[in-house]
Order: C-alpha cells, then structure tokens, then sequence
C-alpha cells in the first residue's frame, strides 16, 4: 500500500525575544503562531492513517502550555530577572526562541508520543512565525 499523508493545522499566541539579536528581535514582542503538523504513514484497516481528534489530543496540550505566554531561553538573564516577580505565563526552553528551534522544539515532543502508531514512517512540522515566515523540520519514524 502507498504512503499517505494527513496535517493538521494549531494556533497560538505568544512572546518572545532573541537577546543576541541587533535587528529589533532583542526587544520583547510577540507573533500570532501558527503550527502545521504532517504526518505520512500507511493507513489502517479501517482507512485511516490517523484520526485527526488523536493528533488533536496530542498537539493541543503542548499549545495550550504556551497560548497567551512568554518563551524565554534559561540563559536570558534580563528577562528572567524582570519575571522573577510577576504572575505571567512563562515557559523556559534550554534554546534560543527562534521559529527553527521551536520547530524542533513541537518535533521531539510530537514524535516522542507517536511511538505506539507502528503504522507512521514520518513526521513533518512546520511553524509560522508570520503570515510569511515559516521554519520547518522532517523525521522518519
């Protein structure tokens, strides 16, 4: 049987800064994300590779920790001295907060789930910082 691929598509809003960067991205601002989720397989029996509502109980959990958050790298001291204090919604990654690294971020969470589908050869993620930006990543399974 042929290969076949699903996606699904997760928004979410969140801030973050890159405090190495000269360009502006060194100031705290945030994006309207945006996360598409492909994976390819070999569908079941009953036709399907996977149900969508699975996916869904997989990613939405993992947007759900940074919807309407910050996203700061542990070796940003700045900004973790001035939330220190606050009640605001932080999520503190080990990476620099870039589209590429949170990428990679959704994939090694994704695929750590998706070991019990023996029917799925591969993953695909790919995150939209802007309506026109996006990075994207690909593993076998």
């Amino acid at each position: 049987m042929n290969d076949i691929k699903i996606a699904k598509e997760f928004h979410w809003e969140m801030a973050h800064r890159l405090p190495y960067h000269t360009g502006g991205c060194q100031n705290l601002h945030g994006h309207s994300y945006r996360l598409l989720v492909e994976i390819t397989g070999t569908p079941l029996a009953n036709g399907m590779l996977m149900d969508y509502a699975d996916l869904k109980h997989i990613v939405k959990p993992l947007i759900d920790e940074l919807d309407h958050g910050f996203m700061c790298s542990e070796d940003d001291a700045l900004m973790k001295e001035f939330l220190r204090t606050t009640h605001f919604k932080i999520v503190h990654v080990s990476f620099y907060t870039t589209a590429e690294n949170i990428a990679l971020y959704f994939l090694n969470k994704i695929q750590s789930t998706l070991s019990t589908y023996k029917n799925l050869s591969g993953l695909t993620v790919r995150v939209n910082e802007t309506r026109s930006t996006y990075a994207e990543i690909s593993k076998s399974l």
